[in-house]
């Protein structure tokens, strides 16, 4: 067995691994960045050590220092997870020629099927069926847009290395073909190092399913059933379970078998998952199936298989990469159960998915959830930084049915407590209680058909009435404590002591960031809120308070996942700069400034393209506010910048 292993990752995978490395007995060595010098991976790790700058691409991108890293403490392999190197055969095999362990395939089986066109090339001389499309090594886009007219529009670009969404573009029409393909590329440069993509029809309504497998160094190979994992946004899984609902048995043995033999076909090691597309959103015994890719490394979603398997597949990624057999033959390994997990992120639904950084002030799960497991790298202080993925964390849940686990799950999701990023949850609670989830009845699409409700969850009033009376006698007990000449008069007093009738006033406060007045009446019980305008009510609703501030006059309120702010306004004449009316175009996220499109002098278009932002792997594109002449720009390509930062100013013309 293995004796010291070096993780070359962070966060939520980084910690599981530890956690069974631990129990096997296995020494663990943890690697940082700047930007994750405090992060929990670091301290739960035996020991850690530095290996560059906070962009990846110095620092969990490079082999070398990894390497480095490794050998200086004396570890003997070294386990990628998934992402940064997991599926880069140059690594995997700088890592055997360094004298080391990969714990994953070897390189020859990665160069063969962890490329999505090789892979694609494989599955066809296995006779498994394929997506119609391109996957050639000519990449000039000359030759794509003409294989693209070939294959038809709609077409999907995707990128040939990695996963996770990134470097996918859907190009509806063949005037789009050009600026979509110039970002897939950007992207997956930035995220797996190679620029190369590949492109494929649209499957029109698909279910995505993959098949986990398992290979040794002695030629066995196994299937740990499917998971279905179309609950997508933007190529990215939101939301996986197994088995996948509605699965028959005829179509779940055609798949797990082609899944084994393509595996076979390579002499595959470790773990690996095979992916393909059903056609039309069933999964009876006659649906048309086409696969798709395979990733070489374990999964995001990997514990729904461990939840109705009873393995851990990290324990058996360990055998196999020590070079024992596979602890279980085929008829052994059987499934009970239902699993779902959800991936809890930092982002903000209500505005377009945008990530959100910052320090997190409160981290707690629900306790009176059944079979729940979080898998998580962060912490009450951790900080999220716009460097890497949004992932605060995995919720699972295993239950005896489907119906109960998606019960269990949405509760165990709207009560966990993440305070001060924004995050996803109501989204995710949204998407638990929707009556074509909870059916079954599921597509890639689903989530894209009917975003905006999903993703927009109301502020009731219920909370924000109870946020602000709570906010309201915080700045009252502060101004006692204060004890100052202004507030310690009593006639400044801001409680309901008083000899006339019930005082009222008018209040102005932001709600969210945004300017609201309100109306309050201070009774002997407290003050009492008045909302103004249409604010929905709830009679059954779970909301908490966090993170007060007295000095900021700052208040969390979190109402069935969805975080509220409220805060004093507060004027700053350095924000007054006329904003938009000048045409200032400003950095709506923390991140990399990858592209600008504009130059001084130059004339655009209202919602012409102005820069693109790269935050936690994903791009962003700023849009011109105002039509006009571009007056200056103020940023330069490559560099990081803040949120607010201004990029460029346009004269309205």
């Amino acid at each position: 067995m293995l004796g010291k292993v070096l993780i070359a990752n962070r966060g939520e995978i980084a910690c599981r691994i530890m956690r069974t490395a631990e129990r096997m007995g296995i020494a663990t060595v943890a690697v940082y960045s700047d930007a994750d010098a405090g992060a929990l991976h670091v301290r739960q790790a035996g020991e850690a050590v530095h290996i560059g700058p906070s962009p990846a691409p110095e620092s969990y991108l490079s082999i070398a220092r990894i390497i480095a890293a490794a050998k200086a403490t004396g570890a003997d392999a070294i386990h990628p997870g998934y992402g940064f190197l997991s599926e880069n055969a140059d690594f995997a095999a700088a890592v055997v020629e360094a004298g080391l362990v990969f714990v994953g395939p070897t390189a020859a089986a990665m160069r063969a099927l962890g490329g999505k066109a090789e892979a694609k090339e494989i599955a066809i001389k296995a006779g498994v069926p394929v997506v119609p499309g391109y996957q050639g090594a000519r990449q000039d886009a000359r030759t794509l847009s003409r294989e693209a007219a070939k294959i038809g529009y709609p077409v999907m670009i995707k990128a040939v290395a990695g996963g996770g969404g990134r470097g996918m573009r859907l190009v509806e029409r063949e005037g789009e073909l050009a600026e979509l393909l110039e970002s897939a590329r950007r992207e997956a440069e930035q995220a797996f190092g190679n620029p190369a993509v590949l492109i494929e029809k649209v499957v029109v309504a698909p279910r995505h399913i993959e098949v986990q497998v398992f290979g040794d160094s002695h030629g066995n190979v196994v299937h740990l059933y499917e998971r279905d994992c179309s609950l997508q946004r933007r190529h990215q899984k939101v939301i996986e379970e197994a088995p996948a609902p509605g699965m028959s048995a005829a179509l779940r043995a055609k798949m797990c078998e082609a899944a084994v033999g393509l595996a076979r076909a390579v002499g595959y090691e470790g773990a690996g998952t095979v992916e393909f597309l059903v056609e039309g959103g069933s999964l009876g015994p006659d649906a048309r199936w086409y696969f798709i890719e395979m990733n070489t490394r374990l999964q995001v979603e990997h514990p729904v298989t461990e939840a109705i398997t009873g393995l851990d597949l990290v324990e058996w990624q360990f055998r196999v990469a020590a070079g024992e057999a596979l602890p279980l033959a085929q008829d052994a390994i059987a499934m009970s159960g239902h699993a779902i997990e959800v991936r809890l992120c930092a982002e903000d639904p209500a505005q377009g998915f945008l990530p959100s950084t910052g320090r997190i002030f409160h981290f707690a799960a629900p306790d009176d959830v059944d079979d729940l497991r979080i898998e998580t790298g962060v912490e009450a202080g951790s900080e999220v930084s716009p460097f890497y993925d949004s992932m605060i964390a995995k919720l699972i849940v295993v239950r005896p049915t489907r119906a109960e686990a998606l019960q269990s799950l949405r509760a165990a999701t709207l009560g966990t407590a993440v305070v001060g990023p924004r995050t996803n949850q109501g989204f995710l609670g949204a998407l638990l209680a929707d009556k074509a989830v909870r059916a079954g009845k599921m597509d890639t699409g689903l989530i894209g058909r009917d975003l905006e409700r999903f993703a927009t969850q109301p502020r009731p009033a219920i909370a924000l009435r109870a946020g602000i009376s709570t906010w309201l006698a915080h700045l009252a007990d502060d101004a006692r404590e204060l004890g100052t000449d202004r507030d310690a008069m009593p006639w400044r007093a801001r409680d309901a002591f008083q000899l006339g009738a019930a005082r009222r006033q008018s209040i102005d406060l932001l709600v969210d960031g945004r300017p609201e007045t309100i109306d309050v009446a201070w009774e002997t019980g407290g003050p009492e809120v008045h909302l103004r305008g249409s604010v929905p009510e709830s009679g059954d609703l779970q909301f908490r308070y966090f993170e007060h501030r007295p000095e900021a006059g700052h208040l969390l309120v979190i109402a069935d996942g969805v975080q509220i702010a409220l805060a004093k306004p507060v004027y700053d004449a350095s924000e007054l700069d006329n904003g938009d009316a000048s045409g200032a175009v400003r950095v709506p996220i923390n991140g990399r400034l990858a592209k600008i499109f504009v130059e001084a002098g130059q004339t655009i278009e209202k919602g012409a393209r102005v820069a693109v932002i790269e935050a936690m792997k994903m791009e962003h594109v700023v849009h011109a506010g105002t039509a006009g002449t571009v007056e200056k720009v103020a940023l330069a390509e490559g560099a990081q910048v803040t949120l607010g930062a201004l990029i460029a100013t346009i004269a309205a013309g």
